[in-house]
């Protein structure tokens, strides 16, 4: 990852997947290699890989090696699929890019004629993902930065880069594009407690693209916007149900009410393959909470008192009515979500 413009943190070797261990950044950049659906598994539970697109095209990868381990060891494909579908699917609820992975790794292994051509056509699967997914950044990012104007000043929260999606980034994206065409002034990044995913990681995405940018925690925000010094927040996200409802990470709803009281635009940018048509609205988002000690704990040391009852949901969910546009490789949709939600899930699938 020497060069800063072409950041790819997953790495696909035909039975084994290198990735960058982002549990350990911003201090060591840490490549780790995983060769079995449990340990692709446990990069996702344990994020070393993290971000919706990122852990779908892992999970599809998972579902490769459980072929390729089922043809050398002269085993049934088809129930080595079905059971990798179920550890890698008990991993992370909220994303749906996960669960739309898997089964579409599990679609094109069972279809297969046999159990060396499922292997190949998973194998070809996960860099069509990859390359897929590079593409789908690249053009909701060109569409994202339009939205914003010259000498932006744009808050974002968690991270949404290159490390989130396995390749250019969504609403990183948007800012990466936004700077290259010169309209960029400051991102402002929230730290995202409690595991600091803007601080540790966003922060070291910026710092190699030379993107002007300032950290602020969590709860600055609304001040931040109080002191007219945001024109545009643009989030990322890791479910968006049929009616526009937005599942990301903890502290978003709270960064869209406080856009929505001064003002300021609120954009989500994510491919489509986020856009979940199946699940009506937020509430039915499944909302995954995490370790307590995620909340005790900071780098080893406690910061509270011992077994203090702690609540840790993972994310959040900001109504339809506070996101000013979702953006996809498709085009910008707009209210009412609905409708445009549905035509964008019904125009990928024709």
């Amino acid at each position: 990852m020497s060069d800063p413009a072409d950041m790819r943190p997953l790495v696909w070797e035909r039975g084994v997947l290198r990735l960058l261990d982002q549990t350990r950044l911003p201090e060591v950049e840490r490549w780790v290699s995983a060769g079995s659906v449990e340990a692709v598994a446990d990069a996702i539970r344990i994020m070393q890989v993290r971000g919706a697109p990122a852990i779908g095209i892992a999970a599809a990868a998972g579902m490769a090696i459980a072929a390729r381990t089922a043809l050398e060891q002269g085993q049934p494909v088809d129930a080595a699929l079905d059971q990798a579908a179920r550890t890698l699917g008990q991993t992370r609820p909220t994303a749906v890019n996960l669960h739309w992975a898997i089964e579409r790794a599990r679609r094109v292994g069972l279809g297969a004629p046999d159990a060396a051509t499922a292997v190949d056509w998973l194998d070809r699967l996960v860099e069509r993902l990859l390359d897929q997914q590079w593409a789908a950044d690249r053009a909701l990012s060109e569409l994202g930065s339009a939205l914003l104007p010259f000498g932006a000043r744009v808050l974002t929260h968690c991270n949404t880069g290159a490390l989130a999606t396995g390749a250019y980034g969504t609403a990183l994206g948007v800012i990466r594009t936004a700077h290259e065409q010169g309209k960029v002034a400051m991102v402002y990044v929230d730290e995202s407690r409690p595991r600091l995913q803007g601080a540790r990681l966003t922060v070291w995405e910026l710092t190699r693209l030379g993107v002007p940018h300032t950290l602020i925690p969590d709860a600055a925000a609304a001040a931040l916007m109080a002191r007219g010094e945001v024109d545009a927040v643009v989030v990322g996200a890791d479910r968006i149900a049929a009616n526009g409802d937005v599942a990301n990470k903890i502290g978003t709803y709270a960064v869209a009410l406080a856009a929505r009281s001064h003002g300021i635009p609120f954009y989500v940018a994510a491919p489509v393959s986020t856009l979940d048509p199946d699940t009506p609205d937020g509430a039915s988002i499944p909302i995954e909470e995490r370790s307590p000690d995620e909340v005790r704990v900071v780098d080893g040391i406690a910061i509270t008192v011992p077994d203090a009852p702690v609540w840790n949901p993972a994310f959040d969910v900001t109504p339809a009515e506070l996101v000013t546009a979702i953006i996809t490789e498709h085009g910008v949709l707009e209210p009412p979500y609905d409708e445009a939600i549905r035509r964008a899930v019904a125009a990928v699938a024709e």
